[in-house]
């Protein structure tokens, strides 16, 4: 034909108009008569879209392919990329998805698992989070080593506890106050010239996942003669 003419809207109007013409013009009462022509035709499919679905979900199925794009700080790029491009690469595995990062600081996060996206947006906001000095989160114990535990105070960020900020008394052992897997209370203590989180346990409330251990019965010293 000499020319593709299409008219969307919805029972109220018109809200798009778009044509194809291989004529120099057209009469304007050819373009009258199509207008007039698509609105039994437009209001026809719409009915059955109606009886199909008769409102918008609120939400989509968390198993719907998603799209997400957000921006982060342009300096923390390389944190999220990691030495080498590890850490992206452990997030890409862990969440099944891909990650583009653009210069300017947008990334984009493709799934074909809503669940999946979210949770390596998650991940990334939790990595570029400033931490401030005196903030108090809720972690989980990732590591313990001999002279103190590792929390992971947000997503892909952990700070470290050292063995004598466990508790106010004297502390042996570090498995004697928490245990990899723990959940526990910690405040952001120091942020040290390197940027690791020095965290303690000292002065907040603790229910260590509802798991209670004992405190530690404090060394005896004997007194100075």
């Amino acid at each position: 034909g000499d020319m593709d003419f299409k008219v969307a809207g919805t029972e109220k109007g018109i809200t798009a108009l778009q044509m194809d013409m291989k004529i120099t013009g057209l009469p304007v009462s050819v373009i009258s008569d199509a207008i007039k022509k698509a609105r039994p035709a437009r209001l026809h499919i719409l009915e059955k879209m109606q009886e199909a679905i008769d409102k918008p979900q609120e939400s989509l199925s968390p198993h719907a392919p998603r799209l997400l794009s957000f921006r982060i700080d342009p300096e923390l790029i390389g944190t999220v990329i990691g030495p080498g491009g590890r850490t992206i690469k452990g997030i890409t595995e862990r969440t099944n998805t891909k990650i583009d990062i653009e210069d300017g600081g947008i990334v984009t996060i493709a799934s074909h698992d809503g669940a999946a996206a979210e949770e390596a947006q998650k991940i990334i906001e939790g990595l570029t989070r400033k931490v401030h000095e005196g903030e108090i989160f809720s972690g989980v114990v990732t590591r313990i080593i001999p002279i103190g535990a590792f929390v992971e105070i947000l997503p892909g960020k952990e700070g470290m506890v050292h063995i004598s900020q466990l508790s106010e008394a004297r502390v042996e052992r570090v498995e004697d106050v928490v245990r990899q897997g723990d959940e526990v209370t910690v405040r952001v203590r120091e942020i040290d010239s390197r940027g690791r989180i020095n965290l303690t346990l000292r002065g907040v409330g603790q229910n260590n996942g509802g798991m209670s251990y004992p405190e530690p019965t404090p060394t005896p010293v004997a007194p100075l003669n």
